[in-house]
């Protein structure tokens, strides 16, 4: 068994605290139950179910700290994974930065568990993989995908008498779409609370549409063009810049956010004044656990207002440290935009480029958040309203502090979630002025 009740998982916590002989003891009992099915070159190839549960504990002997993890819950095993914690934390040195644990807190409950996902069968894997390929075959295209889901539970206690649990769900499907020759490429992910709300059959004609239309790429030069960034895309950027959002970074002048001469720009105008983000763990269409891997408890809370940076990421030992108030770290993201749809942008815009995903995003400089990647999947040129061909991919090299500057428009927020994390968020498709692509990239 990998789900345990609240009750059943409340009562080996206990047996857990009770055990300890240290100063404190704080403990954290998982389990999930995982599906997938993967397919490639238009045939199923991997599919499975893996269920697994596993109890970390974690003691104090002063700042003297160790943890131990198990996954045998009889009471012999119990008692084990404690004592190993415990010969660990003795041999341990310590931690000048040691936090003790948090005092009992009082958790709001978040809808984060879907009886249709927790309900997935391998029928339901099977037909979602068939109702991929299947159109592919008929329109001579090529598919490869992975759908995961699961559910999971998490409960964790400490010795101040602190207490959480709660169920989860997860699903993700991603498939990319090729011409039989490799000359095209599309793509499609979703990413979604509700297994209910998924039509594999409907998600899977958008990649292949792009597929077949991007086949015969031209070459465009590389420069500053108006874009048009689909929410994949703008989430591997703007999930990349959120790591940057740590107080203690900015505070020792190691980040973007950092001010010369010391100090952070907190409430300082950053951003368009049409930025506006949030976390919200009870946020109806992208709801998490309401609280955060220290068990501190989250809360809606404003990131950016009006293109202001308003909170940044105080951990405990840094809010103490600052004379500040430690706040959770956000488990979603969400920002506000606009109506329309990424196909009325596009029939807004004179000229410029569509960009379906971006990809391999990696680091240039974190004192401006400069990024380099590739476009991947449907690159498309944009004139009068239309998408007129398919263009070659592009490598870039920007910053979302500055695209975030240049936003010509914002569109409907979606639900997806960013490749550099798991962190799900709802971002709109922006139409962006001056975004810099510095080479052409063979690759489709």
């Amino acid at each position: 068994m990998s789900i345990y009740t609240e009750q059943d998982a409340k009562a080996i916590l206990d047996k857990v605290i009770k055990l300890s002989k240290a100063d404190e003891c704080t403990a954290q009992l998982g389990g999930s139950i995982d599906g997938n099915v993967r397919f490639a070159r238009n045939a199923v190839s991997t599919s499975g179910i893996v269920s697994d549960a596993n109890l970390v504990v974690q003691v104090a002997f002063g700042k003297r700290v160790g943890t131990a993890t198990i996954n045998e819950f009889d009471d012999a095993s119990l008692e084990k994974v404690v004592r190993r914690a415990e010969d660990l934390a003795k041999l341990a040195p310590e931690n000048p930065e040691f936090m003790p644990a948090i005092d009992k807190q009082t958790y709001k409950p978040s809808a984060t568990f879907s009886e249709s996902t927790a309900a997935i069968t391998p029928d339901f894997r099977a037909k979602v993989a068939a109702d991929s390929i299947a159109p592919c075959k008929e329109e001579k295209l090529v598919a490869a995908g992975f759908l995961e889901d699961g559910q999971s539970f998490v409960a964790f206690a400490n010795s101040k008498g602190n207490f959480g649990y709660q169920k989860s769900t997860n699903f993700n499907f991603t498939c990319t779409v090729r011409t039989e020759d490799g000359s095209g490429s599309g793509w499609v992910g979703h990413n979604a609370k509700d297994a209910s709300s998924f039509k594999a059959d409907e998600d899977i004609r958008i990649a292949m549409k792009k597929a077949s239309e991007s086949v015969e790429a031209k070459a465009l030069e590389p420069g500053k063009y108006t874009v048009i960034l689909e929410p994949a895309a703008v989430a591997g950027l703007v999930g990349f810049m959120m790591f940057f959002f740590d107080a203690r970074s900015a505070d020792e002048g190691r980040s973007f956010l950092s001010k010369k001469g010391g100090g952070n720009k907190l409430g300082e105008q950053v951003y368009d004044p049409r930025v506006n983000l949030i976390t919200d763990p009870w946020h109806a269409e992208a709801p998490v656990l309401p609280w955060d891997e220290d068990g501190l408890p989250r809360e809606r809370m404003a990131i950016i207002d009006k293109g202001k940076v308003v909170n940044l990421d105080y951990s405990r030992f840094w809010a103490q440290k600052q004379g500040k108030k430690a706040n959770a770290t956000p488990g979603n993201l969400i920002m506000s935009g606009g109506t329309k749809s990424t196909g009325e942008l596009v029939k807004g815009t004179q000229k410029g480029v569509l960009v379906t995903r971006t990809w391999y995003i990696r680091m240039v400089d974190p004192q401006t958040v400069l990024l380099t990647g590739l476009t991947r999947d449907g690159t498309f040129y944009i004139e009068n309203g239309e998408i007129k061909y398919p263009i070659k991919n592009f490598r870039f090299n920007e910053s979302p502090v500055i695209m975030l500057n240049n936003i010509d428009e914002l569109g409907k927020p979606v639900r997806v979630q960013g490749d550099e994390s798991s962190t799900v968020m709802m971002l709109p498709p922006m139409r962006l002025r001056d975004f810099t692509f510095t080479s052409l990239s063979d690759a489709v």
